[in-house]
């Protein structure tokens, strides 16, 4: 065991671990036995780190050999090396000091290790005077954040679009099956299944746009801004200098900040962002369901598709199989509605010069980006690509509706067919045979 000191005291830490004081003060605060910090906003965080790293080494600041621990120990954590190390709560007191504390901790011993140093040995290398040189939580993690977001949203945009093509495919193979349309849950007029998955896919192409688009709020960093957004011990050069490293190594067209203190206070574009996944996931639960009902029986039921089997449906009713998948993008749906209303609280709540709930935004936003991302995989591969119309179903639900009774409204008048529908108490047959004697005499009576 080695021991780390601080003005609060001592703490005994492992010989091997790479994190420090900080990180284990923070781990026994926030002991909620939930999820620690995503691993897609720590390797973000290091690409920040690794950018400083490299516009200090540029500019021949720190000691020999410093900055070039330094990034080589980011490139070792960004290979995965060090995921186990990165133990702090997701939701966490503070702003996300305990989580940038971790990374500088966990980056400055790696380095340590790099220039023959043991754990814990910072007079070498310090986590908060060489690696978090000219940075604060404040700049550093929401920078991070926005890198991590917008690498999830390109990549949710291309599964969208993946969705809208599968959609659209089947839009053109079921373009032949007529069926009963419903409103309300009530009959209403023919259709083809294959209008029904093109009006599907028009709503995920909405979704993907809109996705595609909102990148460009999460483009503009207040990195450099440092406390409140005033470069407080923030150097012009390194300012000027860590954005270009930064666009270079994560390859995003990041820009400064016209009013770096507006990032820093303010987390409306993470409300926007949030709110559009929140409707794709309205869009998600309303086709997933419309499947899941239309694929409901199958004797006591719509019947209108057929699901692929994906598991056993019950442990006691043998042969039962049931819409897991369409079930599961409901759930995924539900969870990023929720995720959005508590981020809409926490920004909310960003009191002053900064939003102290930044982690909560930060947990449920990329929580919900992540979820959609598999959601709309499973959902295409497992269901939508896969999934057969029961055409001989379709056509018989149609055929015993009055649905065709609308289209003689126009001749005969929106008053006489409905009498004609009651009249023979919804009996297609007797009603098409009525409607067709009234056209043909023109009587309308």
């Amino acid at each position: 065991m080695r021991t780390e000191e601080d003005r609060l005291g001592t703490v005994q830490l492992p010989d091997d671990a790479l994190y420090g004081i900080q990180t284990a003060r923070a781990a026994e605060n926030f002991a909620l036995g939930h999820q620690n910090t995503s691993l897609h906003l720590i390797h973000a965080m290091i690409q920040v780190k690794k950018a400083a790293a490299m516009t200090y080494r540029k500019l021949g600041i720190g000691g020999e050999g410093v900055y070039e621990a330094i990034i080589s120990a980011c490139d070792l954590a960004l290979s995965g090396a060090a995921d186990d190390q990165f133990v702090v709560a997701a939701l966490q007191g503070g702003a996300g000091t305990s989580t940038h504390m971790n990374v500088n901790e966990v980056l400055a011993n790696l380095a340590l290790g790099r220039l023959g140093n043991t754990p814990g040995d910072y007079e070498m290398v310090h986590p908060l005077d060489d690696v978090n040189r000219g940075q604060s939580t404040n700049d550093v993690y929401p920078t991070a954040l926005r890198i991590a977001s917008i690498g999830l949203l390109r990549s949710l945009s291309d599964n969208c679009a993946k969705l809208q093509q599968a959609l659209q495919l089947k839009e053109n193979e079921f373009d032949d099956v007529k069926k009963l349309g419903r409103t309300e849950l009530m009959d209403a007029v023919p259709i083809t299944l294959g209008q029904e998955f093109g009006a599907y896919a028009q709503a995920i192409a909405r979704d993907r746009w809109r996705l595609y688009k909102v990148e460009e709020r999460l483009r503009q960093v207040n990195l450099g801004g440092t406390a409140v957004g005033l470069s407080d011990n923030a150097e012009r050069k390194y300012r000027y200098g860590v954005m270009e490293q930064l666009r270079e190594l994560t390859g995003i067209g990041l820009a400064a900040a016209e009013y770096p203190m507006d990032i820093t206070q303010n987390n409306d574009v993470f409300v926007e962002v949030s709110g559009l996944l929140k409707a794709l996931a309205v869009n998600l639960m309303k086709v997933s369901n419309d499947i899941r009902l239309m694929g409901s029986g199958p004797r006591g039921g719509l019947g209108e598709l057929r699901l692929a089997p994906m598991q056993a449906g019950s442990t006691i009713m043998p042969g039962k199989v049931n819409p897991v998948i369409p079930e599961m993008v409901m759930q995924v749906s539900i969870r990023v509605m929720s995720n959005d209303c508590a981020i809409t609280m926490a920004a909310a709540h960003g009191e002053f010069e900064l939003n102290a709930f930044l982690p909560l935004i930060a947990h449920c936003l990329l929580e919900s980006l992540s979820l959609l991302n598999q959601a709309v995989t499973l959902f295409r591969t497992k269901c939508v690509e896969i999934v057969e119309p029961d055409r001989k179903q379709c056509l018989s639900l149609l055929n015993r509706s009055c649905a065709f009774a609308t289209a003689y409204t126009a001749f005969l008048g929106y008053d006489t067919v409905s009498r004609v529908v009651a009249e023979h108490s919804g009996d297609p047959a007797l009603v098409l045979q009525t409607l067709e004697e009234l056209r043909r005499s023109g009587d309308s009576r």
